[in-house]
Protein backbone atom coordinates (compact mmCIF):
# COMPACT_ATOMS: atom_id res chain seq x y z
CA UNK A 1 0.00 0.00 0.00
CA UNK A 2 1.43 3.61 -1.09
CA UNK A 3 2.11 6.13 0.85
CA UNK A 4 0.71 9.41 0.38
CA UNK A 5 3.39 10.89 2.31
CA UNK A 6 6.23 9.93 -0.52
CA UNK A 7 6.40 10.67 -4.02
CA UNK A 8 8.60 7.79 -4.87
CA UNK A 9 9.24 4.36 -3.65
CA UNK A 10 11.40 1.24 -4.51
CA UNK A 11 10.52 -1.68 -2.53
CA UNK A 12 12.83 -5.03 -2.47
CA UNK A 13 15.03 -4.45 -5.64
CA UNK A 14 17.34 -6.68 -6.16
CA UNK A 15 19.13 -7.24 -9.59
CA UNK A 16 22.30 -9.90 -10.15
CA UNK A 17 24.65 -10.34 -13.16
CA UNK A 18 25.39 -13.61 -13.61
CA UNK A 19 26.46 -14.70 -10.01
CA UNK A 20 27.22 -11.24 -9.09
CA UNK A 21 24.03 -9.76 -6.87
CA UNK A 22 24.87 -5.91 -7.28
CA UNK A 23 21.87 -5.06 -5.26
CA UNK A 24 20.14 -7.09 -2.32
CA UNK A 25 16.51 -6.08 -1.53
CA UNK A 26 16.89 -2.28 -1.69
CA UNK A 27 14.10 -0.28 -0.04
CA UNK A 28 14.66 3.41 -0.98
CA UNK A 29 11.50 5.77 0.07
CA UNK A 30 11.91 9.93 -1.33
CA UNK A 31 9.37 12.33 0.80
CA UNK A 32 7.83 14.87 -1.52
CA UNK A 33 8.63 18.13 -1.40
CA UNK A 34 12.12 16.80 -0.04
CA UNK A 35 16.21 16.71 -1.21
CA UNK A 36 17.23 12.62 -0.57
CA UNK A 37 21.11 12.59 0.01
CA UNK A 38 22.27 9.02 -1.84
CA UNK A 39 25.80 7.93 -0.98
CA UNK A 40 27.91 4.65 -1.46
CA UNK A 41 31.21 3.46 -2.09
CA UNK A 42 32.36 3.30 -5.79
CA UNK A 43 30.27 -0.16 -6.74
CA UNK A 44 27.97 -0.18 -3.87
CA UNK A 45 24.80 -0.16 -6.39
CA UNK A 46 23.46 3.51 -6.76
CA UNK A 47 24.16 3.38 -10.64
CA UNK A 48 22.56 -0.12 -10.91
CA UNK A 49 19.21 1.10 -8.98
CA UNK A 50 18.78 4.26 -10.90
CA UNK A 51 19.51 2.30 -14.00
CA UNK A 52 16.45 0.12 -12.86
CA UNK A 53 14.54 2.08 -11.84
CA UNK A 54 14.79 4.17 -15.63
CA UNK A 55 13.86 0.98 -17.83
CA UNK A 56 17.44 0.58 -18.15
CA UNK A 57 18.18 -2.65 -16.99
CA UNK A 58 15.09 -4.53 -16.01
CA UNK A 59 15.03 -5.32 -11.68
CA UNK A 60 14.47 -9.55 -11.16
CA UNK A 61 12.48 -8.66 -8.28
CA UNK A 62 10.94 -5.83 -6.43
CA UNK A 63 8.56 -2.67 -7.21
CA UNK A 64 8.29 0.64 -7.75
CA UNK A 65 5.72 3.18 -6.88
CA UNK A 66 5.36 6.98 -7.85
CA UNK A 67 3.18 8.97 -6.70
CA UNK A 68 0.82 6.18 -5.89
CA UNK A 69 0.86 3.82 -9.13
CA UNK A 70 2.46 1.21 -9.18
CA UNK A 71 5.09 1.55 -12.33
CA UNK A 72 7.70 -0.41 -14.47
CA UNK A 73 8.97 1.27 -17.04
CA UNK A 74 11.14 -0.48 -19.71
CA UNK A 75 12.97 3.10 -20.98
CA UNK A 76 14.26 5.99 -20.02
CA UNK A 77 12.11 8.06 -22.33
CA UNK A 78 8.90 6.27 -20.88
CA UNK A 79 10.76 7.42 -16.81
CA UNK A 80 10.56 11.03 -18.76
CA UNK A 81 7.16 11.25 -19.87
CA UNK A 82 5.92 9.99 -16.14
CA UNK A 83 7.64 12.33 -14.07
CA UNK A 84 11.58 11.04 -13.26
CA UNK A 85 14.86 12.61 -15.25
CA UNK A 86 18.13 12.27 -13.91
CA UNK A 87 20.88 14.37 -14.84
CA UNK A 88 24.38 12.35 -15.25
CA UNK A 89 27.52 12.85 -14.16
CA UNK A 90 29.05 11.68 -17.49
CA UNK A 91 27.45 14.20 -20.18
CA UNK A 92 25.73 12.69 -23.40
CA UNK A 93 25.14 15.57 -25.56
CA UNK A 94 25.37 16.58 -29.33
CA UNK A 95 28.44 19.02 -28.53
CA UNK A 96 28.06 20.14 -32.70
CA UNK A 97 24.54 21.37 -32.01
CA UNK A 98 22.92 24.43 -29.99
CA UNK A 99 21.88 24.56 -26.61
CA UNK A 100 18.49 24.93 -28.13
CA UNK A 101 18.81 21.66 -30.24
CA UNK A 102 20.10 19.86 -27.37
CA UNK A 103 17.35 20.76 -25.40
CA UNK A 104 14.08 19.45 -27.27
CA UNK A 105 16.01 16.81 -29.00
CA UNK A 106 13.62 13.98 -29.63
CA UNK A 107 10.80 16.61 -28.63
CA UNK A 108 10.31 19.00 -31.24
CA UNK A 109 7.76 21.73 -30.79
CA UNK A 110 6.82 21.30 -34.32
CA UNK A 111 3.78 23.99 -36.34
CA UNK A 112 2.02 21.16 -38.92
CA UNK A 113 5.35 19.56 -39.91
CA UNK A 114 7.68 22.26 -39.55
CA UNK A 115 9.93 22.63 -36.39
CA UNK A 116 8.60 25.80 -34.54
CA UNK A 117 11.91 27.67 -33.46
CA UNK A 118 10.38 30.37 -32.05
CA UNK A 119 8.24 28.43 -29.71
CA UNK A 120 11.11 26.41 -28.46
CA UNK A 121 13.59 29.79 -28.04
CA UNK A 122 11.14 31.25 -26.27
CA UNK A 123 10.23 28.67 -24.53
CA UNK A 124 14.08 28.12 -23.85
CA UNK A 125 14.58 31.53 -22.63
CA UNK A 126 11.73 31.57 -20.66
CA UNK A 127 13.17 28.50 -18.75
CA UNK A 128 16.52 29.94 -18.31
CA UNK A 129 15.19 33.20 -17.03
CA UNK A 130 13.15 30.96 -14.14
CA UNK A 131 16.53 29.10 -13.70
CA UNK A 132 18.67 32.39 -13.45
CA UNK A 133 21.03 31.22 -16.24
CA UNK A 134 22.49 33.89 -19.13
CA UNK A 135 22.96 31.56 -22.19
CA UNK A 136 22.19 31.84 -25.55
CA UNK A 137 19.56 29.32 -26.68
CA UNK A 138 21.82 29.26 -29.89
CA UNK A 139 25.59 28.94 -28.55
CA UNK A 140 27.11 25.68 -29.85
CA UNK A 141 27.56 23.19 -26.91
CA UNK A 142 31.13 22.46 -27.91
CA UNK A 143 32.41 26.20 -26.73
CA UNK A 144 31.09 25.96 -23.76
CA UNK A 145 32.71 24.94 -20.26
CA UNK A 146 31.48 21.62 -18.70
CA UNK A 147 30.12 23.38 -16.10
CA UNK A 148 27.66 25.66 -18.46
CA UNK A 149 26.99 22.14 -20.62
CA UNK A 150 26.10 20.33 -17.17
CA UNK A 151 23.82 23.71 -16.11
CA UNK A 152 22.08 23.31 -19.52
CA UNK A 153 21.46 19.43 -18.77
CA UNK A 154 20.35 20.51 -15.54
CA UNK A 155 17.22 22.84 -17.40
CA UNK A 156 16.54 20.19 -19.60
CA UNK A 157 15.62 17.93 -16.67
CA UNK A 158 13.61 20.90 -15.11
CA UNK A 159 11.83 21.35 -18.32
CA UNK A 160 10.16 17.91 -18.33
CA UNK A 161 7.86 19.17 -15.62
CA UNK A 162 9.87 16.15 -13.47
CA UNK A 163 7.96 15.11 -10.17
CA UNK A 164 11.99 13.91 -8.82
CA UNK A 165 14.75 15.16 -10.65
CA UNK A 166 17.81 12.43 -9.82
CA UNK A 167 21.38 14.34 -10.00
CA UNK A 168 24.36 12.20 -10.30
CA UNK A 169 27.34 14.09 -8.81
CA UNK A 170 26.36 17.40 -10.42
CA UNK A 171 28.53 19.28 -8.68
CA UNK A 172 31.79 17.30 -9.85
CA UNK A 173 32.11 20.36 -12.81
CA UNK A 174 31.23 23.65 -11.03
CA UNK A 175 33.11 26.62 -9.26
CA UNK A 176 31.86 27.22 -5.34
CA UNK A 177 30.19 29.93 -7.10
CA UNK A 178 27.99 27.61 -9.39
CA UNK A 179 27.68 25.44 -6.61
CA UNK A 180 25.81 27.16 -4.54
CA UNK A 181 24.04 28.63 -7.28
CA UNK A 182 22.26 25.26 -7.98
CA UNK A 183 21.65 24.48 -4.75
CA UNK A 184 19.74 27.86 -4.37
CA UNK A 185 17.50 26.63 -7.50
CA UNK A 186 17.13 22.62 -5.83
CA UNK A 187 16.07 24.70 -2.94
CA UNK A 188 13.51 26.85 -5.05
CA UNK A 189 12.26 24.49 -6.64
CA UNK A 190 11.53 21.95 -3.74
CA UNK A 191 10.09 24.83 -1.84
CA UNK A 192 8.10 26.47 -4.43
CA UNK A 193 7.55 23.64 -6.83
CA UNK A 194 6.98 20.57 -4.29
CA UNK A 195 10.13 18.94 -6.60
CA UNK A 196 11.43 16.00 -4.82
CA UNK A 197 15.01 15.32 -5.55
CA UNK A 198 17.64 12.40 -5.52
CA UNK A 199 21.19 14.38 -4.66
CA UNK A 200 23.81 11.30 -5.91
CA UNK A 201 27.45 12.84 -4.18
CA UNK A 202 30.45 11.72 -2.71
CA UNK A 203 30.65 15.05 -0.91
CA UNK A 204 30.14 14.97 2.84
CA UNK A 205 29.69 18.36 3.23
CA UNK A 206 27.32 19.25 -0.03
CA UNK A 207 24.98 16.94 1.85
CA UNK A 208 24.71 18.60 4.75
CA UNK A 209 24.42 21.68 2.90
CA UNK A 210 21.68 20.78 0.79
CA UNK A 211 19.89 17.56 1.49
CA UNK A 212 16.62 16.65 4.19
CA UNK A 213 17.52 12.82 3.95
CA UNK A 214 20.16 10.66 3.53
CA UNK A 215 20.47 6.81 2.19
CA UNK A 216 23.59 5.16 1.94
CA UNK A 217 24.49 1.89 -0.14
CA UNK A 218 27.11 -0.38 0.50
CA UNK A 219 27.76 -3.85 -1.18
CA UNK A 220 24.24 -3.80 -2.74
CA UNK A 221 22.44 -3.13 0.51
CA UNK A 222 21.10 0.15 2.48
CA UNK A 223 23.32 0.38 5.36
CA UNK A 224 21.80 3.72 6.45
CA UNK A 225 18.51 5.78 6.32
CA UNK A 226 17.73 9.09 8.00
CA UNK A 227 17.23 12.56 8.09
CA UNK A 228 20.48 14.19 7.90
CA UNK A 229 20.13 16.28 11.28
CA UNK A 230 20.61 12.83 12.98
CA UNK A 231 23.32 11.83 11.40
CA UNK A 232 27.25 13.05 11.66
CA UNK A 233 30.67 12.66 9.46
CA UNK A 234 31.39 9.53 11.30
CA UNK A 235 28.33 8.29 10.97
CA UNK A 236 28.55 8.34 7.06
CA UNK A 237 31.88 7.29 6.98
CA UNK A 238 30.95 3.68 8.95
CA UNK A 239 27.91 3.13 6.69
CA UNK A 240 29.83 4.07 3.46
CA UNK A 241 33.01 1.64 4.23
CA UNK A 242 32.26 -0.20 7.35
CA UNK A 243 34.83 1.39 9.90
CA UNK A 244 35.91 5.20 10.35
CA UNK A 245 38.67 7.06 8.87
CA UNK A 246 40.82 8.96 11.24
CA UNK A 247 41.95 11.59 8.91
CA UNK A 248 40.52 12.83 5.93
CA UNK A 249 43.90 13.26 4.15
CA UNK A 250 47.38 11.29 4.82
CA UNK A 251 50.27 13.05 5.93
CA UNK A 252 52.53 14.18 3.84
CA UNK A 253 55.53 12.53 4.34
CA UNK A 254 57.10 13.70 0.82
CA UNK A 255 60.07 15.89 0.90
CA UNK A 256 60.21 18.13 -2.26
CA UNK A 257 63.75 18.24 -4.12
CA UNK A 258 65.42 20.08 -6.59
CA UNK A 259 63.94 21.97 -9.56
CA UNK A 260 63.07 19.44 -11.71
CA UNK A 261 60.40 21.50 -14.55
CA UNK A 262 60.31 25.35 -14.78
CA UNK A 263 57.80 26.93 -17.16
CA UNK A 264 58.40 30.56 -17.80
CA UNK A 265 55.40 32.79 -20.00
CA UNK A 266 53.46 30.06 -21.40
CA UNK A 267 50.40 31.72 -23.80
CA UNK A 268 48.84 30.56 -26.20
CA UNK A 269 47.13 32.11 -29.02
CA UNK A 270 44.28 30.37 -29.43
CA UNK A 271 41.59 30.80 -27.37
CA UNK A 272 41.30 30.14 -24.35
CA UNK A 273 44.67 32.42 -23.90
CA UNK A 274 47.13 31.35 -21.55
CA UNK A 275 48.68 34.93 -20.40
CA UNK A 276 52.79 33.72 -19.71
CA UNK A 277 52.10 30.89 -17.04
CA UNK A 278 55.01 30.72 -14.84
CA UNK A 279 55.84 28.42 -11.80
CA UNK A 280 58.11 25.41 -11.45
CA UNK A 281 57.75 21.93 -9.86
CA UNK A 282 60.47 19.78 -7.90
CA UNK A 283 61.23 16.61 -8.10
CA UNK A 284 59.09 14.59 -5.36
CA UNK A 285 56.69 16.97 -5.31
CA UNK A 286 52.75 17.32 -5.24
CA UNK A 287 52.07 20.75 -6.52
CA UNK A 288 48.31 21.84 -7.12
CA UNK A 289 47.07 24.16 -9.37
CA UNK A 290 43.58 25.73 -7.84
CA UNK A 291 41.44 28.36 -9.43
CA UNK A 292 38.19 29.55 -10.65
CA UNK A 293 36.07 26.96 -13.36
CA UNK A 294 37.58 28.64 -16.45
CA UNK A 295 41.04 29.93 -14.82
CA UNK A 296 42.72 27.97 -17.08
CA UNK A 297 43.44 25.00 -15.39
CA UNK A 298 43.46 22.23 -17.65
CA UNK A 299 44.57 24.51 -20.80
CA UNK A 300 47.79 24.38 -18.76
CA UNK A 301 48.61 20.71 -18.23
CA UNK A 302 47.58 20.73 -21.87
CA UNK A 303 50.00 22.71 -22.88
CA UNK A 304 52.82 20.73 -20.62
CA UNK A 305 51.53 17.83 -22.44
CA UNK A 306 51.65 18.75 -26.07
CA UNK A 307 47.62 18.76 -26.49
CA UNK A 308 47.79 22.13 -26.82
CA UNK A 309 49.56 24.89 -28.77
CA UNK A 310 51.81 26.96 -26.88
CA UNK A 311 52.46 30.32 -28.80
CA UNK A 312 55.43 31.99 -26.64
CA UNK A 313 57.32 30.70 -23.25
CA UNK A 314 60.04 28.23 -22.51
CA UNK A 315 59.69 24.96 -20.67
CA UNK A 316 62.64 23.58 -18.83
CA UNK A 317 62.71 19.95 -18.01
CA UNK A 318 65.92 17.91 -16.59
CA UNK A 319 68.48 20.76 -17.27
CA UNK A 320 67.01 20.89 -20.61
CA UNK A 321 64.49 22.83 -23.24
CA UNK A 322 61.62 20.80 -24.53
CA UNK A 323 58.75 21.65 -26.41
CA UNK A 324 56.12 18.46 -26.83
CA UNK A 325 54.73 19.41 -30.01
CA UNK A 326 52.42 16.14 -29.47
CA UNK A 327 51.25 13.70 -26.10
CA UNK A 328 53.41 11.43 -27.93
CA UNK A 329 56.17 13.07 -27.11
CA UNK A 330 55.99 14.01 -23.49
CA UNK A 331 54.95 10.49 -23.28
CA UNK A 332 58.05 9.52 -24.75
CA UNK A 333 59.83 11.85 -22.04
CA UNK A 334 58.20 9.98 -19.02
CA UNK A 335 54.92 12.47 -18.77
CA UNK A 336 51.75 11.01 -17.78
CA UNK A 337 48.38 12.90 -17.96
CA UNK A 338 44.87 11.98 -16.63
CA UNK A 339 42.18 14.15 -18.05
CA UNK A 340 39.24 16.06 -16.71
CA UNK A 341 36.55 14.83 -18.66
CA UNK A 342 37.49 10.34 -18.34
CA UNK A 343 34.22 9.25 -20.92
CA UNK A 344 35.65 11.83 -23.71
CA UNK A 345 39.21 11.62 -23.47
CA UNK A 346 40.21 9.37 -21.12
CA UNK A 347 39.24 5.71 -21.72
CA UNK A 348 38.02 3.71 -24.42
CA UNK A 349 34.57 2.82 -23.50
CA UNK A 350 33.69 -0.11 -25.75
CA UNK A 351 36.77 -1.82 -25.10
CA UNK A 352 38.28 -3.92 -22.17
CA UNK A 353 39.73 -3.39 -18.96
CA UNK A 354 42.77 -5.13 -20.32
CA UNK A 355 43.12 -2.78 -23.79
CA UNK A 356 41.99 0.28 -21.52
CA UNK A 357 45.34 -0.85 -18.82
CA UNK A 358 48.08 -1.66 -21.58
CA UNK A 359 46.96 0.72 -24.50
CA UNK A 360 49.57 3.27 -23.51
CA UNK A 361 52.31 0.95 -23.23
CA UNK A 362 52.20 -1.78 -25.62
CA UNK A 363 56.06 -2.48 -26.24
CA UNK A 364 56.12 -3.36 -22.82
CA UNK A 365 53.97 -6.75 -23.42
CA UNK A 366 55.54 -7.63 -26.92
CA UNK A 367 57.04 -11.18 -27.12
CA UNK A 368 59.28 -10.65 -30.56
CA UNK A 369 56.86 -9.01 -32.98
CA UNK A 370 53.50 -10.29 -31.04
CA UNK A 371 51.55 -8.77 -28.35
CA UNK A 372 51.52 -11.08 -25.55
CA UNK A 373 47.76 -11.53 -23.91
CA UNK A 374 49.32 -13.24 -21.41
CA UNK A 375 51.30 -10.81 -20.15
CA UNK A 376 48.80 -7.65 -20.82
CA UNK A 377 46.07 -9.65 -18.55
CA UNK A 378 48.90 -9.84 -15.12
CA UNK A 379 49.60 -6.07 -15.87
CA UNK A 380 46.07 -5.87 -15.83
CA UNK A 381 45.50 -8.12 -12.57
CA UNK A 382 48.30 -6.26 -11.10
CA UNK A 383 46.74 -2.85 -11.36
CA UNK A 384 43.19 -4.00 -10.52
CA UNK A 385 44.78 -5.22 -7.16
CA UNK A 386 46.87 -1.69 -7.18
CA UNK A 387 44.13 0.53 -7.38
CA UNK A 388 41.40 -1.49 -5.84
CA UNK A 389 39.05 -2.05 -8.60
CA UNK A 390 35.95 -3.70 -8.40
CA UNK A 391 35.14 -5.88 -11.12
CA UNK A 392 34.84 -9.84 -11.93
CA UNK A 393 37.95 -9.99 -14.40
CA UNK A 394 40.32 -8.08 -16.82
CA UNK A 395 37.88 -8.80 -19.60
CA UNK A 396 35.04 -7.04 -18.45
CA UNK A 397 34.24 -3.94 -20.41
CA UNK A 398 35.43 -0.73 -18.92
CA UNK A 399 31.40 0.85 -19.44
CA UNK A 400 30.67 -1.95 -17.13
CA UNK A 401 32.23 -0.02 -14.07
CA UNK A 402 30.89 2.49 -12.16
CA UNK A 403 32.74 6.13 -12.33
CA UNK A 404 35.06 5.97 -10.06
CA UNK A 405 36.54 2.08 -10.52
CA UNK A 406 36.55 3.56 -14.19
CA UNK A 407 38.79 6.40 -12.73
CA UNK A 408 40.68 3.78 -11.19
CA UNK A 409 41.36 1.99 -14.55
CA UNK A 410 42.70 5.25 -16.24
CA UNK A 411 44.75 5.90 -12.99
CA UNK A 412 46.50 2.08 -12.92
CA UNK A 413 47.06 2.64 -17.09
CA UNK A 414 49.15 5.58 -16.54
CA UNK A 415 51.20 3.45 -13.45
CA UNK A 416 51.85 1.08 -16.10
CA UNK A 417 54.46 3.49 -17.83
CA UNK A 418 55.99 4.63 -14.35
CA UNK A 419 56.23 8.57 -15.45
CA UNK A 420 58.25 10.62 -13.88
CA UNK A 421 55.60 13.75 -13.88
CA UNK A 422 51.83 12.72 -13.65
CA UNK A 423 49.79 15.47 -14.83
CA UNK A 424 46.26 14.90 -12.91
CA UNK A 425 43.14 16.73 -13.76
CA UNK A 426 40.14 16.58 -11.08
CA UNK A 427 41.99 12.48 -10.34
CA UNK A 428 39.09 12.28 -7.57
CA UNK A 429 36.50 13.30 -9.36
CA UNK A 430 33.34 11.06 -8.62
CA UNK A 431 35.32 8.54 -6.47
CA UNK A 432 33.68 8.01 -3.22
CA UNK A 433 35.83 9.03 0.18
CA UNK A 434 37.75 5.61 0.55
CA UNK A 435 38.84 5.44 -3.11
CA UNK A 436 39.78 9.02 -2.64
CA UNK A 437 41.97 8.36 0.34
CA UNK A 438 43.96 5.80 -2.04
CA UNK A 439 44.37 7.64 -4.41
CA UNK A 440 46.17 10.46 -2.23
CA UNK A 441 48.16 7.42 -0.85
CA UNK A 442 48.78 6.47 -3.62
CA UNK A 443 49.92 9.90 -4.85
CA UNK A 444 52.09 10.46 -1.50
CA UNK A 445 53.73 7.02 -2.15
CA UNK A 446 54.90 8.34 -5.53
CA UNK A 447 56.16 11.15 -4.50
CA UNK A 448 58.26 9.36 -1.87
CA UNK A 449 59.52 7.54 -4.77
CA UNK A 450 60.94 11.17 -6.50
CA UNK A 451 58.02 11.44 -8.47
CA UNK A 452 56.51 14.84 -9.80
CA UNK A 453 52.70 15.32 -9.64
CA UNK A 454 51.02 18.31 -10.82
CA UNK A 455 47.10 17.78 -9.63
CA UNK A 456 44.28 20.57 -10.96
CA UNK A 457 41.64 20.26 -8.64
CA UNK A 458 38.34 22.34 -7.65
CA UNK A 459 37.98 21.08 -3.99
CA UNK A 460 39.52 23.70 -1.77
CA UNK A 461 40.03 21.35 1.39
CA UNK A 462 41.69 18.64 -1.09
CA UNK A 463 44.04 20.61 -3.01
CA UNK A 464 45.01 22.00 0.62
CA UNK A 465 45.31 18.62 2.21
CA UNK A 466 47.40 16.53 -0.77
CA UNK A 467 49.11 19.49 -2.14
CA UNK A 468 53.37 20.86 -0.72
CA UNK A 469 52.95 24.03 -3.20
CA UNK A 470 49.64 25.75 -4.79
CA UNK A 471 49.47 27.69 -8.01
CA UNK A 472 46.56 29.84 -8.21
CA UNK A 473 45.64 30.87 -11.42
CA UNK A 474 42.66 33.92 -12.01
CA UNK A 475 41.54 34.67 -15.61
CA UNK A 476 43.98 32.71 -17.47
CA UNK A 477 46.86 34.21 -15.53
CA UNK A 478 49.31 32.78 -12.30
CA UNK A 479 47.75 35.06 -9.56
CA UNK A 480 50.50 33.42 -6.87
CA UNK A 481 52.14 30.41 -5.94
CA UNK A 482 51.81 29.43 -2.26
CA UNK A 483 53.19 27.13 0.37
CA UNK A 484 50.08 25.03 1.31
CA UNK A 485 51.50 24.68 4.98
CA UNK A 486 51.45 28.75 5.01
CA UNK A 487 48.27 29.43 3.49
CA UNK A 488 44.41 28.91 3.72
CA UNK A 489 40.80 28.97 1.97
CA UNK A 490 40.59 33.13 2.56
CA UNK A 491 43.60 33.53 0.63
CA UNK A 492 43.31 31.37 -2.27
CA UNK A 493 39.70 32.78 -3.05
CA UNK A 494 41.45 36.40 -3.18
CA UNK A 495 44.05 35.34 -5.46
CA UNK A 496 41.51 33.47 -7.32
CA UNK A 497 39.80 36.67 -7.84
CA UNK A 498 42.91 38.98 -8.41
CA UNK A 499 42.36 39.38 -12.29
CA UNK A 500 38.69 39.57 -12.71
Amino acid sequence: MANNDYILEINGMSKSFGKNKVLKDIDLKVKRGSIMGLMGENGAGKSTMMKCLFGIYSMDSGSVILDGQRVAFTSAKEALENGIAMVHQELNQCLDRTILDNMFLGRYITKGPICDQKAMYDKCLQLFSELGMNYNPKTIMRTMAVSQRQMVEIAKAMSYNAKVIVLDEPTSSLSEREVTKLFSIIKDLRDRKGISFIFISHKMDEIYRLCDDITILRDGEVTLCDEVKNTNLDILVKAMVGRSLDNRFPPMTNVPGDTLLTVKNLSTKFAPYLHHISFDLKKGEILGIYGLVGAGRTETLECLFGARTMSEGEITYNGHLVRFNSPKEAMKANFALVTEERKVSGMFDKCDLTYNTCICNLDKYRNGPMLSNKKMTEATKTEIQNMHVKCMSPKDMISSLSGGNQQKVIVGKWLERSPDVFLMDEPTRGIDILAKYQIYELMISLANQGKSIIMVSSEMPEILGVTNRIVVLSNYRVAGVVNTKDTNQEELMRLCAKYY
